[in-house]
């Protein structure tokens, strides 16, 4: 189990290095490796360890220097739709299941991700689902807690879609833009972990900006 934890920890930090080499082994089926990737990070309560951030900086990066292999307009868009399409399933199995799932013996969720996610949703109410985007673990159970919650759908979708657009541009464009700056190459594990403090900056502003700026 150890070793495992080590191989899926190497994946993440140096997704720089494994993306090349999975696009060699499967061709374009990287795509629809991509896909499913992020839908099940975004999708599915089960799944929230899945690389999100990274993933997304990584392919821009990986775009930048082989367009022929993998074009930057293609995986915005898969990003984009799948990012949509996950949160929209995670919100329906928190309308029609959720409560059944979290009294569960078998334990496929933990109770304390699901809990985080509820005080973040009660604290920024609607505007949770898009500042969730951005924070890893709270990004995969907010839209299922806005499924218990009963959040109107259009609501939720207005929120879902804005935040899916602004996720996706924001890391992909960074990625192919910063991603290979021989300075970022060179620290990659660096510059993944710096991604998932940035990521967490919107939450920070959230809960300590306002206090220190008297905004409400």
């Amino acid at each position: 189990m150890e070793a495992y934890l080590m191989q899926f920890i190497d994946l993440i930090l140096h997704l720089d290095k494994h993306l090349p080499e999975i696009m060699a082994a499967y061709g374009h089926f990287i795509y629809l490796i991509l896909f499913m990737v992020v839908f099940c990070e975004t999708g599915l309560v089960v799944t929230p360890f899945l690389p999100g951030d990274s993933l997304l900086f990584a392919c821009g990066a990986l775009a930048a220097t082989a367009p022929e292999g993998m074009d930057v307009t293609i995986i915005a868009v898969i990003f984009l739709v799948s990012s949509i399409l996950g949160d929209a399933c995670n919100y329906f199995i928190g309308e029609k299941f959720g409560v059944a799932i979290i009294k569960s013996e078998r334990g496929l969720i933990k109770p304390q991700h699901v809990q985080k996610a509820a005080d973040f949703y009660s604290r920024h109410g609607h505007k949770a689902i898009f500042l969730a985007r951005f924070v890893p673990i709270v990004r995969t159970f907010a839209p299922f807690v806005a499924g218990i919650g009963k959040m109107h759908y259009m609501t939720f979708a207005h929120y879902n879609v804005i935040g899916a657009v602004v996720w996706v541009t924001l890391f992909v464009g960074a990625g192919y833009f910063f991603g290979n700056i021989p300075v970022v190459k060179h620290n990659f594990p660096l510059v993944t972990l710096g991604i998932v403090i940035f990521s967490i900056m919107p939450l920070l502003y959230e809960v300590f900006g306002k206090k220190l700026l008297g905004k409400k």
